[in-house]
């Protein structure tokens, strides 16, 4: 098998793509045929030791991966070779092979692209984690999203359409906001031209949104959260632009408003059964056409490389997803 190994974290630029042996799975665990492996932004935070999870070294990098099963270990009864699965494994995808635990693996309903299915479970399940259940959003409530062409961005948006609210989608460009519109947004504000506490003003009547769905993170937080609607609920999901905003507390307190902590990896591990139950609401809301993962590039496995400068560059829209033949 071939794969990109992290021997020093050092930066994506230490990767390198080699042959290694084709490992066999042990009890538990299945072999995986990667079909098409997607980038999200922790897949640059782990090969940069910045991530809160840092696995041994050696390692492959690669989060979220989907591809058929072509060995299983001792103990598994659940898949058999020739399944068809995704998995969200925390490493391993950029390869051609994968072992994986069995228990990280989803069995993928018929008509299930492998594409889709390698940029669905992370970026859809954190966003339906944070607007259903840590937001508790209510059809016809206003939803601001910050960073909306991006990958969790595009899911929040089609999430929070199919659950019947307003949206508000905030992003750099005008090419990133006429994307949001394609996608069902019912305005757009591109912060870099734009001042966004009077847009929110202008677009909401002076309320403000319901549910700020923010995974960006630095200068915007603060005057965004000012703007924020009575009872308002601001849902922390990272840092994409770098930097760790402080908000001052006495804003929460004038709004009556919440600041809530969005960690959907710890919410799979304490709350399985919840987390499998949005699993299933998002593969339904797929089936019926609500929700499609945006690829903003299909790129062969070898071009990680390049992939990774593409979403350090801020230029995807969507996800990034690398594939085998």
């Amino acid at each position: 098998m071939q794969a990109w190994i992290c021997e020093n974290p050092i930066g994506v630029e230490a990767l390198q793509w080699k042959e290694v042996p084709t490992p066999e799975p042990g009890p538990g665990q299945v072999r995986l045929a990667v079909r098409a492996a997607s980038l999200n932004f922790p897949d640059i935070l782990i090969v940069q030791n910045k991530y809160q999870f840092k696995p041994p070294l050696p390692f492959v990098p690669g989060s979220e991966y989907a591809g058929v099963v072509d060995a299983v270990g001792p103990g598994v009864t659940a898949f058999k070779a020739g399944d068809r699965v995704a998995a969200l494994a925390g490493t391993g995808g950029f390869g051609t092979h994968a072992i994986v635990p069995a228990d990280k693996l989803l069995p993928l309903p018929p008509g299930f692209a492998f594409e889709h299915a390698a940029a669905f479970a992370f970026t859809y399940g954190t966003s339906h984690h944070a607007l259903m259940d840590r937001g508790a959003l209510k059809p016809g409530e206003t939803v601001l999203v910050l960073g909306a062409a991006g990958g969790v961005g595009t899911a929040a948006l089609q999430i929070a359409k199919a659950a019947g609210a307003r949206v508000i989608a905030a992003a750099s460009t005008d090419e990133k906001c006429a994307l949001c519109k394609s996608l069902g947004a019912d305005a757009t504000i591109n912060y870099s031209t734009e001042n966004i506490r009077d847009a929110l003003k202008t677009l909401t009547e002076g309320k403000g949104p319901d549910v700020v769905y923010d995974p960006v993170g630095g200068d915007l937080a603060e005057p965004v959260f000012r703007s924020i609607a009575w009872r308002g609920r601001y849902l922390v999901i990272g840092f994409a632009a770098g930097g760790i905003p402080s908000l001052p507390f006495n804003l929460a307190l004038l709004k009556g408003a919440s600041i809530v902590g969005v960690f959907w990896g710890d919410f799979v591990r304490r709350e399985p059964q919840a987390n499998a139950a949005s699993l299933a609401q998002l593969s339904a809301w797929y089936a019926e056409g609500k929700i499609k993962p945006v690829i903003d590039q299909l790129l062969p496995m070898g071009q990680l490389h390049a992939a990774y400068a593409r979403m350090s560059g801020r230029q995807v829209l969507g996800k990034v997803v690398l594939t085998n033949p």
